[in-house]
């Protein structure tokens, strides 16, 4: 893989202006990410960026500028997206982990008139919780159940949510006894207003078939329990939209897309939703994003290694389930690298005193210490898991505007906690 010289200058720019390692965003490639997902589900659907993927706030102000609103699973997450200066109407609150402080929060909102859009309940007891909090606010908080579809997604086992056997959602028969108590206790003040399904069959997928499966039975479902509650109108198909490893195929969200208006046309109309939902996070964000870093160390062990200064705190996916990331020299001996140059195969190792702290063998020009190199597809799942073990402060976060300026969305971690924040955009 070859770094496009504009995007190679900018990398090695950041990384003296703003020291190594750091995470940069190119914006155009967000921007095009976003495009793509609008296109396939035009207005009026809702979409939603799923914060988990990143939650540093400039980069979730970003994607929301661009039409998306804000999924999130946590209290934490919530606070992300009013600091991206997202309001309510437009956040959505799921997640298997919902602590009861998230769920006084949700009913604290919705009673002060700043409801979430929704809130995608887990469980019979969750459901049960949230009503009885909300009964106690009196109020009333308009949910989602999310479902179990039980199908084989086409991805890893551990990113297949939407597998029958894992902790994810309700199966039809618990989600149907979950909306029948909330309906019936609604007279006597059930404090839950049911509005629809709530699906997501994982991520990664390689194909559309368990994605199409899974919407299916979701729709079949809401069609079901819409006869008797008109209200139950919303149907939440997730995310899961792929970003394959550079020269894979992989199905776009067009093609996601075109699954949808037979799976409509097989429902009777007065049984579709009214509203549809999707809430992707890593294809708007991971192919924007760059880590770049700086070598350490370069020994031979059967062949040429590189430690460089950005490893498993930076970008744990590589340790924590073998993901691959191209890593790419922006110089070599020195001197900038813009073109393929002589190249070898090379381990390269992070910094972190744990074996697991490997980045895989990539194709490099011999370097040396000090040369700067960027790891591709790092904007998802890498600020937003990063950590400061071994005592390492939290790399910066820049946006690279398609200006060709800089603008720092989150500043370096402090040695033992904190961090600066900056808004201003730098010449380059």
């Amino acid at each position: 893989m070859v770094v496009p010289p504009e995007i190679g200058a900018a990398l090695r720019r950041a990384a003296v202006r703003f020291g190594t390692p750091v995470f940069v965003t190119d914006e155009r490639a967000l921007d095009e990410a976003a495009g793509a997902v609008r296109t396939a589900f035009p207005d009026p659907w809702i979409r939603q960026f799923s914060v988990k993927a990143n939650d540093v706030p400039g980069v979730v102000r970003t994607v929301a500028q661009r039409g998306f609103g804000a999924n999130v699973v946590s209290s934490g997450e919530w606070a992300v997206a009013r600091a991206a200066g997202i309001p309510n109407a437009h956040v959505t609150l799921e997640g298997v982990g919902k602590s009861e402080r998230d769920l006084r929060a949700a009913v604290h909102a919705t009673a002060a008139g700043r409801p979430l859009a929704w809130v995608a309940v887990e469980s019979p007891e969750e459901a049960d919780r949230l009503a009885h909090l909300a009964r106690r606010a009196r109020t009333r908080v308009d949910v989602l159940y999310r479902l179990n579809p039980d199908v084989s997604p086409e991805t890893r086992p551990g990113l297949a949510v939407g597998a029958g056997g894992s902790k994810f959602g309700m199966t039809e028969g618990e989600l149907t006894r979950a909306v029948e108590a909330g309906v019936s206790g609604t007279a006597a003040g059930a404090g839950l207003r049911p509005r629809g399904i709530h699906v997501h069959v994982g991520s990664q997928l390689g194909a559309v078939d368990a994605w199409r499966d899974a919407a299916r039975r979701a729709l079949a479902l809401l069609a079901l329990v819409r006869g008797s509650v008109p209200d139950f109108d919303t149907a939440d198909l997730g995310g899961g939209f792929p970003v394959s490893p550079r020269g894979e195929p992989a199905p776009d969200p067009a093609r996601f897309a075109r699954e949808i208006p037979a799976l409509l046309d097989a429902l009777p109309t007065d049984r579709r939703p009214n509203r549809l939902a999707i809430e992707p996070g890593r294809f708007l964000v991971a192919r924007a994003g760059w880590l770049v870093a700086r070598v350490l160390h370069t020994r031979d062990r059967g062949g040429p290694l590189v430690v460089i200064d950005a490893g498993m705190t930076e970008l744990i996916r590589p340790a924590l389930y073998g993901a691959i990331h191209p890593v790419i020299a922006l110089t070599a001996a020195g001197r900038s690298v813009d073109e393929a140059a002589s190249a070898h195969a090379t381990r390269v190792e992070g910094p972190i005193c744990e074996s697991t702290d490997h980045l895989g063998e990539h194709d490099l020009p011999t370097l040396r210490r000090g040369d700067l190199v960027a790891i591709a597809d790092a904007g998802a799942y890498g600020a937003s898991l990063g950590s400061t073990y071994n005592g390492r402060p939290r790399a910066p976060h820049v946006l690279f505007g398609g200006d060709g300026t800089f603008l720092l969305l989150r500043g370096r971690g402090r040695i033992g906690g904190g961090e600066s924040a900056g808004h201003a955009r730098q010449k380059p």
